[in-house]
């Protein structure tokens, strides 16, 4: 199956700026770890948009340092924030660690049931778009990424959704714990990126903040 993603989106939207969301429960430890990495891969796209923010978020709080210490840094100036409908409107994409927040913000937002995915799902997905030859031409990153968003669905009828989707929460637990799901968030990243862009090395979080 050959799919043209340009045929479903040709570009970012009219903000000029394709919006990616990040959502988890409390938004001090999977989603900004998350944020911080897609940064990192995506940005300074002057395109593309990277946030985050919780289901039940500890508003106002500082990344968790167990996700601090695996990440080496403490992002500078983030603090958590509430997810509500009109954020989720504003995202273009929304991506969760799992498939029970996915539920939540579709239940919240039915017109985001396209456009929000667990991180691992999309990563699937866009790498199953990129097998099967989607066409998403050779714009800019937010354009690129924009098509890929824009075709994923598509691919949801020939993979399994599963376990295999979540990212499972470490707060509270060993520094192993944060270390895994650092480790499966890096990994669905740089399947995104590859997807966008072919083999590379996906930059390090270090100057994520400063773009």
């Amino acid at each position: 199956m050959t799919v043209n993603a340009r045929e479903s989106l040709t570009g970012v939207p009219a903000t000029g700026r394709f919006s990616v969301l990040v959502v988890c429960t409390a938004n001090i430890c999977r989603s900004p770890a998350a944020e911080v990495e897609l940064r990192s891969a995506l940005v300074p796209s002057p395109d593309v948009v990277v946030s985050s923010a919780g289901l039940r978020a500890r508003v106002g709080e500082p990344v968790d340092p167990g996700m601090v210490a695996v990440l080496g840094r403490e992002p500078e100036g983030f603090a958590a924030r509430q997810v509500g409908p009109a954020i989720v409107r504003d995202a273009d994409l929304v991506l969760t660690m799992t498939r029970d927040q996915r539920s939540a913000i579709v239940g919240a937002v039915p017109a985001a049931v396209r456009s929000t995915f667990t991180l691992r799902e999309f990563a699937a997905l866009v790498g199953l778009a990129s097998e099967h030859g989607t066409d998403i031409g050779q714009g800019t990153k937010g354009e690129r990424l924009a098509a890929l968003a824009a075709v994923a669905p598509r691919f949801r009828s020939v993979r399994a959704a599963g376990d295999h989707d979540d990212i499972e929460d470490p707060f509270g637990g060993s520094r192993q714990d944060y270390s895994r799901a650092l480790e499966e968030i890096r990994a669905s990243v740089a399947d995104v990126v590859t997807a966008l862009e072919g083999d590379r090395v996906v930059p390090s979080f270090a100057d994520a903040w400063s773009a």
